[in-house]
């Protein structure tokens, strides 16, 4: 899918979307559509459709956000030093387009030990298919 244009974007999501993905925003912990979300699927970049996480991987950290264990290839995102707001962290971002996703964070559970805490407003999230409900 060919990466989106910033007017593209701002044309197509919401201004709070557009925010978070384009701006580097942050949604409110707890108010947000996927931090308690449980159903078994695939949580694709709302701005170009790419794979991202599996509700496999996704547990929950008590933080109000969308938490996972790992993305569903190393490859789909990558990761960009953030030293705002007084402290360093690890951006998170949609390999394919670019757009800010989250942060990690090292004290997430096993296998990784890692805490992909994502922005539900980056999300669309895609039901598993099957009648078990299987990935």
């Amino acid at each position: 899918m060919p990466k989106p244009d910033r007017e593209t974007l701002k044309a197509r999501l919401t201004p709070f979307e557009y925010h978070v993905c384009c701006e580097g925003g942050t949604e409110p912990p707890f108010a947000n559509a996927y931090w308690n979300h449980k159903a078994p699927g695939i949580y694709r970049c709302k701005c170009c459709g790419e794979a991202l996480f599996s509700s496999e991987d996704k547990f929950d950290s008590g933080t109000g956000w969308p938490s996972f264990t790992r993305p569903v290839r190393r490859d789909a995102v990558t990761f960009v030093r953030d030293d705002s707001h007084g402290m360093i962290r690890t951006e998170v971002r949609c390999a394919a387009c670019g757009v800010h996703l989250g942060h990690v964070f090292g004290d997430g559970p096993a296998p990784t030990g890692e805490r992909y805490c994502i922005n539900s407003a980056s999300l669309d999230f895609e039901a598993a298919d099957g009648p078990d409900g299987a990935l």
